[in-house]
């Protein structure tokens, strides 16, 4: 395993390394960082993939965006894109999920012919998060740091957590949860509440894979499936008893990971033989 500090859009970024063969960039979610993926990183590593679990500016040991919190996923997507540049991935995967699904999504939308495809969890192409309103998030960050917001997310996180997870698991997502920064967290969650990228689903150039848990009280399952249906070459899958956070809840989730990779190469080569 590699640990290092690398410039990435002008923010000194923390980005982890393991593993040789095709890459596969993890996201993590708002607010949270890379440790995310620990239960992942390793295992995917073992299983023949160059594994890149990188902390967005301003989170986790990452320093701050230079621009302050950041409140447009199209900012993110632009340093992921410098990263895959600066660390010469070819046709990686991109994984990720709530604002890194967007990310992703963002990404393939983008740049999906230099990609090998995008496993977008817990997110959709358009704006509509339930219960979530953007000026609500705005008037929290008048008062972001009050004691309050840190018990907001352990209960918020709690209530996301799907049925299926053993009670001390889930007790131990939500402990590691509260401690983000809720400036960052909030901005985060504003730009998850405005991102939109529904008129470019036709254009993107590789295959994708949206995932969402039945007891994900964020993300409609209909606006996933609509998603999907708007992508010429995409897959959805539903998690039954699964919540907001598929990686941390499932054991074992590099196995499932493995064969929707599997599967996004698949497809991957085949759309490039029509395209040959």
């Amino acid at each position: 395993m590699k640990a290092e500090y690398l410039d990435v859009g002008g923010t000194r970024s923390f980005v982890l390394e393991e593993g040789q063969g095709r890459g596969v960039l993890c996201l993590h979610t708002a607010g949270q960082n890379g440790v995310q993926w620990r239960d992942t990183q390793s295992a995917l590593a073992a299983r023949g993939y160059r594994v890149i679990v990188a902390d967005l500016p301003g989170h986790g040991r990452s320093e701050p965006a230079a621009g302050g919190p950041v409140r447009d996923l199209a900012e993110y997507a632009t340093w992921c894109e410098e990263l895959i540049d600066l660390l010469d991935l070819d046709r990686p995967f991109v994984v990720g999920c709530s604002i890194g699904g967007g990310i992703a999504l963002q990404l393939a939308a983008r740049r999906g012919g230099r990609l090998g495809g995008a496993v977008v969890m817990a997110a959709h192409g358009g704006s509509d998060v339930p219960g979530m309103s953007v000026r609500g998030l705005g008037r929290e960050l008048v008062d972001a740091a009050a004691p309050s917001r840190s018990d907001r997310t352990y209960f918020g996180t709690r209530a996301v957590v799907g049925r299926s997870v053993p009670a001390a698991r889930a007790e131990l997502i939500a402990r590691m949860h509260r401690r983000e920064d809720p400036q960052v967290s909030t901005s985060d969650l504003i730009g998850w509440a405005t991102h939109d990228v529904r008129a470019a689903l036709p254009t993107i150039a590789c295959p994708v894979h949206l995932v969402v848990g039945d007891d994900d009280l964020w993300v409609d399952v209909r606006d996933v499936r609509s998603t999907a249906a708007a992508i010429s070459d995409a897959q959805c899958s539903v998690l039954e008893g699964v919540g907001h956070y598929p990686m941390e809840e499932l054991e074992d989730f590099a196995v499932l990971l493995q064969e929707w990779l599997d599967d996004l190469a698949l497809r991957s080569i085949g759309r490039q033989r029509e395209h040959t």
